[in-house]
């Protein structure tokens, strides 16, 4: 019986994430959504504090949709490696319009099956989405089959201790290149109606600022449906981040919570963006113009799939702050971590690779950190690496959203709600992080290259013809001090003014002469 009810099967179209799964049972979580935290009863009978569909159990151990952490993490790297593997059997062969459509679903009993291996968890049914289509897009980011099987499925994935406003899990690779993250019933059905164009757009462009989705699955177990994505990593484990910001370009409620700032590692709005960092932050000025063009050309993609509420994630490590902090036991608990870690394999997946060069396979950026932060300054000179991506691109300007944003225009400026029309959104996202966020620097050609003896950004074309930048740390306070910057400000910038988002010229002119 088991053995016959593990035969794959392939479902075309936008199919329910729930055949094959019997009723979701009863209980007083079941009915909990969105980002809402309360506290329910497990059959322990111990109050346990649940934020969205996240919880932890009387043994405190992380929940999800009361699937245990470790039961999740296991059934993925079950679910991952036989649909790998499977894949590896079909020839190559181009995309297909209902690749995109085509949902692939294996059964893992408990005890095993001729298709699956015996594991200690309860039974489950893994289901991929467009898996042919993926390997495409998985391909195109130069990942072999079996570096994504090594990355994901040779050790235990690592969880993140974050998790999202609406209550998602995070896990991160032992190798540092891959993100896991739960979403939404909607989400999922969101990003599977959006891989056509997506698909048009990588390959027209793959160096982009927006995620890259290279798996798209739902573990079903339970009576419910888990649904994961896997994307870039943009934040590497083995650099210490010193500020964090969700930016949207938008005032209205958009400042950090007091909950939030008692986090280790807060995750900062635009108000507090603007009140901490009221002079931006400088970049040199090829480097200001890429990193422009290539958020306005992802916010013209992201218009064009009627898609807002998006953020820009924004992670600062500060050069000179890190090289006067003591070593703290934490500090060596990550260096120890993250000594095996190689520079990450997965092409046009940092910063740096997103907006600079015409990478092609095999020929990726050359930086001595590889960590592929932006190089940046603060207004008092402070050496700066940027860690940047677009994130949340999953909501749609649909019926319910233009409702709300109806509704809290009645309370508030409605230009300044997040909540708006893509194109507006847009509009007002890309010149508030290229006039507020980004400045433009004019500096003397060395001034870049020399912040203390010992110690540069040297600024070079590699021999395949692409721009790079070697980093060697060493700060000195004297010699930074004799760093000086002009800051092109933008005509319309506020300084210190959080209640008033700047205004700059049109999408279009930002250019190559800007």
């Amino acid at each position: 019986m088991a053995s016959a009810s593990s035969q794959p099967s392939l479902v075309v179209g936008f199919p329910s994430f729930d055949p094959g799964v019997p009723p979701c049972t009863a209980s007083s979580a079941s009915g909990i959504k969105g980002p809402m935290a309360s506290e329910v009863l497990y059959a322990s009978g111990m109050p346990i504090k649940k934020t969205g569909h996240r919880g932890v159990d009387s043994s405190g151990e992380t929940t999800y949709k009361k699937t245990t952490s470790s039961a999740l993490k296991g059934a993925i790297q079950l679910g991952i490696t036989h649909t790998v593997g499977s894949l590896s059997t079909k020839p190559e062969r181009d995309v297909l319009m209902q690749d995109f459509y085509v949902v692939e679903s294996i059964f893992f009993p408990r005890e095993g099956s001729k298709l699956t291996p015996a594991h200690h968890y309860n039974d489950f049914r893994f289901q991929t989405y467009a898996p042919v289509a993926f390997r495409y897009f998985r391909e195109l980011f130069g990942i072999p089959p079996d570096d994504y099987l090594c990355s994901l499925c040779s050790e235990p994935l690592i969880e993140l201790c974050s998790s999202g406003a609406s209550g998602s899990l995070f896990y991160v690779s032992s190798d540092d290149d891959f993100i896991i993250k739960t979403v939404q019933h909607q989400e999922a059905e969101f990003l599977q109606k959006l891989l056509p164009g997506y698909y048009l757009n990588l390959n027209q462009n793959p160096r982009t600022l927006l995620p890259k989705f290279y798996g798209l699955y739902c573990v079903q177990a339970g009576g419910k449906n888990i649904r994961i994505v896997v994307m870039n990593n943009l934040l590497p484990r083995s650099v210490k981040m010193h500020t964090k910001y969700d930016l949207k370009g938008s005032t209205y409620k958009r400042r950090a919570s007091q909950k939030e700032r008692e986090k280790p590692l807060p995750t900062f709005k635009d108000l507090d963006f603007l009140q901490d960092i009221p002079d931006g932050l400088f970049l040199e000025a090829d480097m200001y113009n890429a990193l422009c063009k290539t958020l306005q050309r992802d916010c013209l993609v992201l218009q064009s799939f009627k898609i807002m509420d998006y953020s820009l994630l924004l992670s600062i490590h500060n050069i000179d702050d890190a090289q006067r902090e003591p070593l703290s036991s934490d500090t060596l608990q990550v260096s120890v971590d993250t000594q095996r870690l190689t520079p990450q394999k997965v092409l046009y997946s940092t910063a740096m690779e997103s907006i600079q060069g015409e990478a092609r396979l095999g020929d990726t950026m050359e930086t001595d950190d590889h960590t592929g932060g932006i190089p940046a300054q603060s207004s008092k000179g402070e050496r700066l690496l940027l860690y940047i991506g677009i994130i949340d691109i999953l909501q749609s300007y649909t019926f319910l959203k233009k409702l709300e944003h109806s509704w809290k225009a009645l309370v508030h400026d409605g230009d300044t709600v997040s909540v708006h029309h893509p194109g507006f959104y847009a509009e007002r996202f890309l010149r508030f992080m290229c006039n507020a966020v980004f400045k433009k620097i004019s500096l003397k050609p060395s001034s870049f290259k020399k912040f203390g003896t010992g110690s540069s950004f040297s600024w070079h074309t590699g021999s395949n013809g692409n721009s790079c930048i070697t980093y060697q740390p060493l700060v000195s306070e004297e010699h930074k001090a004799q760093v000086t910057t002009k800051a092109e400000v933008e005509p319309g910038v506020h300084l210190g003014r959080p209640d008033v988002l700047p205004q700059n010229p049109p999408l279009e002119e930002i250019s190559e002469g800007s």
